[in-house]
């Protein structure tokens, strides 16, 4: 069991929250309007914000929309806070503040009537703005005020007696979640870069070593997962009964569910970024990641969780487990593209993150060749088929540059020495797991090479075989028994936890030596084509047939 942090109880001390303590609305939900209907008076204030008025003048149109955002949230009205969360707040984002931050919360206090709850989550998505668009990102102070705003949150949530009265939309918790991940990572590298820092930083990050402290973010997120007993409820889901029977009284609201389900997906990428990825695999034991599940519809979410399940996958030398949940969730970001705002900061994300699969699926498919869907393989062929290629001959720097592009930013757990010389050490947890990668791909250098040349015989001696690839005997036969080793994979078969599994192997062709001779023969044998073309054929008679018909009927 975790325990709440001192600095998270230090920080929302002497605060009362009460989210529904706003007494009057002097605007009704009709009279909200994003615009006033004169356009010349919308420019005007426009150019009025961003050129004379100082910054705490809020336009009217930023002051209607977070009247009408504090009232849908405090009468849990659910589509329109959806709504405004996900398009109006990108819109008047890219209207007004599109490289500089939103008004600050001390502004906009007043506006509703200085409700603590609300101020906190308008803090949440005013510093998240200012880490994903603002130019020169977030200051010290910002990165620090962005933690206590995160403390108060949490603590609001965790340390009331009942379910606190708050809904918010499943994006916006997935989002909290992803968000309070990226921060301490982000600050996690800011505390590393050491030589253009001036002394007084140095000073700050020296003295508050409870700043984004990874045990502090274990626990939240540990605290979130036992709240809400969603383990539980994913085991009770799992064996087809009902959830609610062991959520308990938190576990049975949206909020807490949905923030205990996140959590788990925060916590296996928490643990990938420092490098434990079997620990990673091993919080996600009671979620079927083969399995379509109703707690998880939040599409970021999803591509997350199979992007880290697949590098830890990798990692762990699971090459075909990784394989499926890459080419899994590609074939899904091919499907619901279109779902995606492109306004949103998350699209930018996201689509990155489809990149960086296609070029951890190519590393993937090069060191463990199979079959993959034919559209996401038609997709791999278009993005990396030359990076493959050069691959397969053998080219070490292409794998770095491709780990180098498509990895996790890691992290490390613990604060640099800052009395030691100065020094960059951000990149220190990145270089130690490239190495780790680097050596696992020099052991499994020749074997593209080896088989190729094994799919041309049957039989053939040793020394022949060695003699192609100029290598002597003895290394000729380690690099055999590499082969032998390397192509068997402890491979998910069934149950929840990924960690299970079967070892098989997936090698297109197997040998076995007798004396000098190596002998040779395919594995997999050939897919059938003509009854998949009778198939198609009949499906098209029976279309053409169809449609006779209805044309004949009208």
């Amino acid at each position: 069991m975790y325990n709440q942090p001192e600095e998270f109880v230090e920080a929302a001390a002497g605060t009362e929250y009460d989210p529904y303590s706003y007494s009057g609305y002097a605007q009704q939900e009709g009279d909200f309007e994003m615009h006033t209907g004169d356009p010349r008076q919308d420019l005007a204030y426009e150019r009025q914000y961003e050129q004379t008025v100082p910054s705490y003048i809020i336009p009217e149109v930023i002051k209607n929309f977070i009247h009408f955002f504090h009232k849908c949230i405090n009468e849990g009205n659910l589509f329109e806070v959806n709504n405004l969360y996900e398009s109006s707040f990108n819109k008047l984002t890219e209207r007004f503040f599109k490289n500089s931050p939103w008004p600050e919360a001390e502004h906009v206090a007043p506006v509703v009537d200085r409700d603590p709850l609300f101020v906190i989550l308008y803090k949440e998505l005013y510093y998240r703005h200012i880490y994903a668009k603002v130019t020169g990102g977030p200051t010290q102070e910002q990165r620090f005020e962005s933690y206590y705003n995160y403390c108060n949150l949490f603590n609001y949530i965790l340390n009331a007696d009942g379910p606190v009265p708050l809904e918010l939309p499943n994006q916006w918790l997935w989002d909290i979640i992803d968000e309070f991940i990226y921060q301490f990572q982000s600050f996690s590298q800011y505390r590393s870069k050491l030589i253009k820092k001036s002394e007084d930083e140095i000073n700050v990050l020296r003295q508050s070593p409870k700043i984004w402290n990874v045990h502090s973010v274990l626990n939240v997120l540990h605290s979130l997962v036992d709240k809400s007993n969603i383990n539980q409820q994913l085991e009770v889901y799992a064996s087809e009964g009902d959830p609610d029977s062991v959520a308990g009284e938190f576990g049975r609201h949206p909020l807490y569910k949905m923030l205990g389900y996140f959590s788990l997906i925060g916590l296996l990428r928490l643990h990938s970024l420092l490098g434990d990825y079997y620990q990673g695999i091993k919080v996600l034991e009671n979620i079927e990641l083969n399995k379509k599940s109703v707690y998880s519809r939040v599409p970021a979410c999803q591509i997350t969780t199979y992007y880290y399940v697949g590098f830890a996958y990798m990692m762990m030398r699971r090459y075909q487990d990784a394989i499926r949940s890459f080419a899994n969730i590609l074939l899904y970001i091919q499907r619901t593209k279109q779902m995606f705002q492109t306004k949103s900061y998350q699209y930018d994300m996201i689509m990155k993150m489809n990149d960086q699969m296609y070029t951890l699926l190519t590393i993937c498919l090069t060191l463990h060749p199979m079959r993959i869907d034919e559209s996401v393989h038609s997709q791999l062929r278009e993005k990396c088929g030359d990076k493959m290629l050069r691959m397969q001959k053998g080219d070490r720097q292409v794998f770095e540059d491709c780990f180098s592009f498509a990895c996790p930013k890691f992290i490390s757990p613990v604060a640099p020495n800052y009395d030691a010389p100065r020094n960059n050490l951000q990149k220190q947890p990145f270089t130690l797991q490239l190495k780790v990668f680097m050596e696992e791909v020099n052991q499994q250098i020749m074997i593209p090479t080896i088989r190729s040349f094994l799919k041309l015989y049957t039989t053939m001696p040793i020394s022949k075989l060695a003699t192609f690839l100029e290598l002597n005997d003895d290394d000729f036969r380690n690099h055999l028994l590499c082969f032998k080793h390397k192509m068997k994979n402890l491979v998910w078969t069934k149950g929840t936890s990924g960690l299970e599994g079967e070892f098989q192997s997936a090698s297109e062709v197997d040998f076995y030596i007798d004396q000098d001779m190596i002998h040779i023969a395919d594995t997999k044998v050939a897919r059938r084509y003509g009854d998949f073309f009778i198939r198609q054929i009949h499906k098209f008679e029976e279309l053409r047939h169809n449609l006779k018909k209805g044309t004949s009927s009208s």
